[in-house]
């Protein structure tokens, strides 16, 4: 596994700075796919620009880091999902899918892309925070086997939610 792994119907791929305008309009400036995550909207290309700038360094300190979700069948922006390392032993992972990539599957099998990944690296644990509300999230996470840990909880700002309030996410494990 590297910068390219393959699914039954997914490629997941390191994002390139030519990645960024499709990144943009298929769901980084879609306030109902950025509704539960941890960053705010893009508002311009600019903001994905960022985001690749992130990329780029997550994979020069990493084995991996994160990777587009592309379909297999006909090269369409899917999503995004990744690895992101700790230096313990352990990883946390997550993902984000266009609105027209919902409920078709596409979010458990990128989520088990990345499990293997991280079992190919020798990674000891994976983690996933989710905001308590989001249940298709945690369907996924619960379909590839992760268990909520009730000792391990973040104070997290969604910016597209509620701005300036903190909410008590659950982090989702699963033992490698």
């Amino acid at each position: 596994m590297g910068e390219r792994i393959e699914t039954a119907r997914l490629v997941l791929t390191r994002p390139t700075a030519d990645d960024a305008h499709a990144i943009f309009e298929r769901y980084a400036s879609d306030p109902a796919v950025t509704r539960y995550l941890a960053w705010p909207t893009h508002r311009s290309v600019d903001d994905t620009r960022l985001f690749i700038d992130f990329c780029e360094l997550e994979w020069s300190r990493s084995p991996a880091g994160p990777y587009l979700i592309l379909s297999k069948a006909d090269g369409r922006l899917l999503g995004a999902t990744g690895l992101s390392f700790d230096g313990s032993g352990a990883a946390t992972t997550g993902y984000v899918l266009a609105t027209d990539a919902w409920g078709k599957g596409y979010a458990t099998e990128a989520l088990q892309a990345m499990v293997d990944l991280a079992r190919s690296l020798g990674l000891s644990t994976l983690g996933a925070f989710c905001h308590p509300d989001h249940t298709p999230s945690i369907r996924v996470l619960e379909k590839c086997g992760f268990k909520p840990d009730s000792s391990t909880q973040a104070l997290v700002e969604f910016p597209n939610l509620t701005p300036g309030v903190r909410i008590n996410l659950v982090r989702y494990e699963l033992t490698l």
